[in-house]
């Protein structure tokens, strides 16, 4: 499949032999995603690499490439990172793996809306896709994706400037679970969902996952453009239809330290959750929440 027109994304792959019969090779997942977002500038698939959102900062702050939206994505990820810096790899398959890089003319106290947004907005574009299981994904604060209560997929947000700009650049990152979810909860210790069990236990083809990897972008694209012009009340109420915390008891961790309990509520007109912990609510904007065992 080619892309037509003078305004197409910049297409680029590194093929190596396709990871799995299931999968595209890395050209033509490229070209199928570029095909489905006319408004990108740039979009690439890789079948392995270090970790995309780094891939991405570097090439903000080297001042390389076109304008944003920019989309860079893999199969496998060497030496992929999550929030608190922790390292993590996959096996080629297992998981999809993408990060977008957005302008966001921002000032950098309204920047730490953008994580729960993009869980909002993530879990919305996957919930079009889950069918009957849509209701089962839900987005746990500030924005990990889970089905019931098994971690579907995780995003990074991360922030850098390009050479004598002073506007940010946002890059968000996803890695979505595509399968080996029961091998990963026993070796974890926690509940692991991946996207073969949202889908009934029916594998994800090649150009369904194309699909699923551009409606995420977009949704991302449209979200970052709303909450520029809007801020983040029209999201209240989005993210109460995807709050996987609303009206559970949850503790609130820093450092490896429980804080305090509460419930959560909700969050408020900044992007906080809130938690009322017995002597009014409480925003949190930093640290780890985990949902208190009965």
């Amino acid at each position: 499949m080619g892309v037509r027109g003078e305004n197409a994304p910049k297409i680029a792959a590194m093929q190596t032999p396709s990871p799995s019969a299931s999968l595209l090779d890395a050209p033509e997942m490229a070209a199928r995603i570029a095909s489905r977002l006319p408004a990108f500038t740039r979009a690439e698939w890789l079948d392995v690499t270090g970790s995309t959102n780094a891939d991405m900062l570097a090439r903000v702050r080297e001042g390389q490439g076109a304008s944003q939206p920019w989309l860079r994505g893999t199969y496998r990820q060497d030496s992929g990172r999550g929030r608190a810096g922790r390292v993590w790899t996959n096996h080629a398959g297992d998981a999809l793996m993408f990060s977008c890089a957005f302008d966001v003319p921002l000032p950098l106290a309204k920047l730490p809306a953008l994580s729960p947004i993009s869980g909002i907005a993530a879990c919305e574009a996957l919930r079009a896709h889950a069918g009957a299981a849509a209701p089962s994904l839900r987005m746990k604060w500030p924005n990990d994706l889970q089905f019931g209560d098994g971690k579907l997929a995780g995003i990074l947000v991360e922030t850098a400037r390009a050479p004598g700009e002073a506007t940010p650049v946002v890059v968000m990152g996803i890695g979505i679970n595509l399968r080996e979810a029961a091998r990963l909860s026993a070796e974890l210790g926690r509940e692991i969902a991946d996207w073969t069990q949202v889908r009934g236990g029916s594998p994800a083809t090649g150009d369904t996952l194309a699909t699923l990897v551009a409606d995420v972008a977009r949704a991302w694209q449209e979200a970052v453009v709303q909450y520029a012009r809007q801020g983040y009340v029209p999201f209240i109420s989005r993210h109460a239809q995807v709050d996987a915390l609303a009206g559970r008891e949850v503790n609130v961790i820093e450092d490896g330290r429980v804080l305090f309990s509460g419930l959560a509520q909700g969050t408020d007109g900044d992007g906080r959750l809130l938690v009322d912990a017995g002597q009014g609510r409480v925003p949190i904007s930093v640290g780890e929440i985990s949902v208190r065992a009965r």
